[in-house]
Formats: C-alpha cells, structure tokens, sequence
C-alpha cells in the first residue's frame, strides 16, 4: 500500500487557552511522539497510538497553570476531528468495534459505533481524584469530546477493577483496540456499512 492510501488526517487548533497541532495516521504501525503538557495524557496518547496501530503526533500548550481541563478536552476534540477527517465518508470500514482489555485486577470494556451519532456512556469511575497532577475526572471529559467530533457512539464499562491507573489506561487502549477493529477496511465493501447507505 502507497502512502497516498493511506488514511490519515491533521489539525491546528488554535483558541485563547490552547495551542494544539495533531497528526494522525490510521494505517499506521503504532509510531509516536507525544507532547500535550499534560504527562499522564501523554502516556495514555502514547498506549493509544501503540495499541491501535495508529501513528499519532502531538504538540500542545495550553493553560495548565490554571488547570489541566481545557488542555485535554481540546485534545479529545482534536483526536475526534482528525479520525472523521481521516475515514471521510466512512466507507468500506467495518464500523463497529469491541474490545474487553484486561490489566491486572482490571477488566474494561470498550464499544464503538463509528456512527457519526455521537453519543458517549462512561461508567469507569476511578476512587482517587488525582494520579499525580492529573485529574482523574478528566479522562471522561476527553472521551466525552472524542466521541463528540468523531461521530461515534462510544460505551465505555469497568467490569470490575480498583487501581485508577490501571482503570483509566484500560479505557486508554481499549478505545486504541475498538476504533482499530471499527476502522478496518472490508474487503468487497465499498460503501458505508447502512441498510440506509448513508451514516
């Protein structure tokens, strides 16, 4: 496969709080090189790229002196942005993906409708409110604007578990294994996967 086959996509988002530039290859071999400002973001973009094959860049700033939220929703958005850039009109991918990602004492389960309705169900609450300075509730917030402008309807389950870290970088590759399944392409599949022929 050429690399003009390849389905990939990019973002400069620019806004008074952030700062973000964003390449994403889907049909990539899991290459990064993560740079939000927000470490514990950066090894979950990294387990992400690693786990979905995908290769993915990032470079951000953004007012982590006042807190880490508008950094990591602007991300999530931008992540959306760039995988409905990359699969256009979504045609001869699979759609649909589904991932049970154990780590540890640790099951998660991840569900993904690449839909274009958005829509997300988050049921992973974590007990501790930070693992070092990040806060722990703004890992919803990213999958929350992840589903938002990727067009998926995303179910995201703890099944059962109890160490955060381990809770949300479940999530983290999970949702890296899921969108992989759902992006694939289906041999003899040229349009989108509808009976209504339109997503």
């Amino acid at each position: 496969m050429g690399d003009q086959k390849k389905r990939q996509g990019s973002i400069q988002r620019t806004t008074k709080e952030t700062d973000i530039n964003l390449n994403l290859v889907i049909d990539g071999s899991g290459q990064t090189e993560i740079d939000s400002g927000v470490p514990f973001l950066d090894h979950m973009l990294t387990l992400f790229g690693v786990h979905g094959f995908f290769d993915l860049s990032l470079r951000a700033t953004g007012d982590t002196e006042v807190d880490d939220h508008h950094t990591v929703e602007d991300i999530g958005i931008c992540l959306g942005q760039v995988f409905s850039e990359a699969l256009k009109d979504k045609g001869g991918i699979a759609r649909y993906g589904l991932c049970y990602l154990p780590m540890d004492e640790t099951l998660v389960r991840v569900v993904v409708d690449i839909s274009n309705r958005p829509y997300l169900h988050y049921d992973a609450m974590v007990s501790d409110q930070k693992l070092g300075t990040f806060d722990t509730a703004l890992a919803q917030e990213f999958m929350r604007a992840f589903a938002q402008h990727a067009g998926v309807t995303l179910h995201i389950d703890l099944i059962h578990g109890s160490n955060s870290h381990h809770i949300i970088e479940a999530v983290f590759k999970g949702l890296a294994r899921a969108m992989n399944q759902a992006t694939v392409k289906l041999d003899g599949l040229t349009g989108t996967l509808s009976s209504k022929g339109l997503l």
